[in-house]
């Protein structure tokens, strides 16, 4: 296998986050651009995107794979069979502090896999329209999730911060 055939990092860098968060008792928020091949309560999904507390508190049989990011979570207590595929993974980001890594948006597989038909290049190759980056709060607009910071598990988003200026949160930009 060369380095074109090679897997994608991607699954690799999001369970190593994923263990360095619950390593240091941070709670693990991923950010998933929704489209038809992610399956989550559509109720919860806000311009296209949906960011999920994959705790262990917060999900049942979570399983980082290499295609998928499969997990059981209760929204607003109904018990949800939730599952993502991992390129569509914008982001891992612990809650408490912000830290995390931010990917760029894998172009859409057909059902049949096959790239769109305006699409050239491999399957890993970005799309160029749609990135994350992690910015300080003060400079965030727009809010992240519920002004009280519930800790309903894996269908709440993450609390908007309140601690100092400056504390990092995600931001989409174009």
């Amino acid at each position: 296998m060369n380095a074109i055939e090679s897997r994608s990092t991607r699954p690799y860098l999001l369970r190593a986050l994923y263990e360095w968060c619950t390593d240091n008792g941070f709670t693990p928020y991923v950010a998933v651009a929704v489209d038809d091949t992610v399956q989550v309560p559509r109720e919860y999904v806000k311009d296209g995107e949906i960011v999920l507390n994959i705790s262990y508190d917060a999900t049942s049989n979570l399983q980082v794979g290499n295609e998928f990011i499969e997990f059981k979570a209760r929204f607003a207590g109904i018990p949800r069979d939730i599952m993502v595929p991992v390129g569509r993974v914008m982001a891992i980001y612990a809650r408490e502090n912000g830290q995390g890594m931010a990917f760029p948006l894998l172009e859409p597989m057909d059902p049949a896999g096959a790239l769109d038909a305006g699409s050239a290049g491999s399957a890993e190759e970005p799309e160029s329209r749609s990135f994350v980056q992690l910015v300080p709060a003060d400079a965030a607009h727009e809010s992240t999730g519920p002004e009280d910071g519930g800790s309903e598990p894996a269908g709440s988003e993450p609390p908007r911060p309140s601690g100092p200026a400056g504390r990092p949160s995600l931001k989409r930009i174009k």
